[in-house]
């Protein structure tokens, strides 16, 4: 395995430690009179996570370690650390629940189209329009991580939260776009390859017959007894 998959591997196993951390609420560390609140730690965490995601994809492409695993498993690994910071948010009361469930829900439709693709034998990448939905995501959990403790940043990331959900919805309707037209593509030539072999089988078919009726006709002709 190279290092661009290890680190998004990595970036699933920070996602049970992120949820952990957040929802613990009340807890801090003081540290020589420097008090660390649990929302602290998991905003550190929350980046870590998060800037593994540009390195991944940045040394794939650099050191050209582009792997179909790494493709598939790549989008899979963001949405798990964003809807897992969703529903800790939830948890906590910041974030409204009917919002994280449309996001969520929007996760989880892209993710089974990525899979029927595939199993169609398509690779849906990420688009630019999805990494600016990603890239806002991040944003927005942070601020709303922010405003736990400084309240002065929740208009911020209310405005923030709502402009992910334009960039869902926007980037949800590329994606199914997009995999109509090669789905759809591929079936009609799929199609149109299934009509030409049956069109060749029966025209081999036709062929075998008229043979077999002319070597009969011959048969019949040559046969002892017969006469002209």
């Amino acid at each position: 395995m190279n290092l661009p998959n290890s680190l998004t591997i990595a970036r699933i196993f920070f996602v049970p430690f992120l949820v952990a951390v957040l929802v613990q609420e009340g807890i801090f560390v003081d540290f020589h009179g420097f008090v660390i609140y649990n929302d602290t730690v998991a905003l550190v965490i929350f980046w870590l996570a998060a800037a593994t995601d540009l390195l991944d994809g940045y040394l794939a492409r650099r050191w050209k370690q582009v792997t179909t695993i790494g493709t598939l498993l790549d989008p899979i690994a963001d949405k798990l650390l964003v809807s897992a910071a969703l529903i800790a948010l939830v948890q906590m009361r910041i974030v409204p629940g009917w919002l994280v469930v449309l996001l969520v829900g929007r996760e989880f439709a892209v993710s089974g189209l990525r899979a029927i693709a595939a199993a169609e034998g398509y690779t849906i990448s990420a688009s630019e329009l999805g990494k600016t939905k990603t890239l806002s995501q991040v944003v927005a959990i942070s601020l709303l991580v922010i405003g736990i403790r400084h309240p002065e940043f929740i208009k911020w990331a209310n405005a923030s939260l709502y402009l992910v959900v334009i960039f869902s919805l926007w980037s949800a309707i590329a994606y199914f776009g997009k995999f109509w037209r090669k789905v759809d593509v591929g079936i009609k030539q799929r199609r149109r390859a299934e009509l030409l072999h049956a069109e060749r089988l029966r025209r081999r078919a036709l062929f075998a017959e008229r043979r077999t009726a002319m070597l009969e006709r011959r048969n019949a002709r040559t046969a002892p007894g017969t006469s002209e």
